[in-house]
């Protein structure tokens, strides 16, 4: 097991190598596994991306985000420019269904609609979360799967048997109905996020609880 200081360093290491962010700007400490963002930075997509390059790092249990962004440059526009953008953004997107909402105050965007998978929820989310001026997104798009949930665990346990970076005999799936819930260990962050990814593809679902705890040992 990595030491506290060894885990820090790994961070700094994996933010400093992605080109999307400014590492100068980011802080890392470790505790325990538990690797805490600090710092400032010009827009939510660089957070985005020093969080999840934090992910990435073998050794990495749990991760506190405490990194402010403070528009600067390019990056300052008013709440009315940031909605204009959104409003097109989520109409050029072929994942985003039509009736999803962008609502801006002070830069953080609520998203607001419906959607039949979460992809499509996702989808939203990604074409507002990298244009400047983006402090935050809130998504409230509610998912109403027009598939009825059949099989739903079962079919979720194939996924996982198929997909080679997921160990499926680590990872218990329970559904009620749409309502899925995942629980059991796994070596990465990575895994437990391909793990969420493929419950979400059975149709029907409509909800994912992911328990699923990342342990190096």
């Amino acid at each position: 097991m990595k030491t506290d200081t060894q885990l820090q360093k790994d961070v700094m290491d994996e933010i400093k190598w992605e080109p999307s962010t400014t590492a100068a700007s980011v802080g890392v400490t470790a505790k325990d596994g538990v690797v805490t963002l600090t710092g400032t930075v010009a827009s939510y997509a660089e957070k985005w991306a020093a969080e999840r390059a934090a992910q990435r790092v073998e050794g990495v249990k749990g991760l506190a985000q405490e990194i402010a962004i403070k528009p600067f440059g390019f990056h300052v526009k008013n709440d009315t420019e940031i909605a204009d953008a959104a409003v097109t953004a989520l109409k050029w997107h072929v994942w985003v269904p039509g009736g999803v909402q962008a609502t801006v105050a002070q830069g953080l965007v609520t998203l607001k609609g419906t959607a039949d998978w979460e992809y499509q929820r996702t989808a939203a989310h990604d074409a507002v979360c990298f244009m400047p001026g983006v402090t935050g997104v809130i998504n409230e798009i509610t998912l109403k799967p027009s598939a009825k949930p059949t099989a739903v665990k079962d079919a979720i346990t194939k996924a996982f048997v198929r997909n080679a970076e997921i160990d499926a005999g680590t990872v218990k799936v329970t559904a009620d109905g749409g309502a899925v819930t995942l629980s059991g260990n796994v070596r990465s962050w990575n895994e437990k996020d391909q793990a969420r990814s493929a419950a979400w593809n059975a149709p029907g679902v409509n909800s994912v609880t992911n328990d699923i705890a990342v342990s190096y040992t």
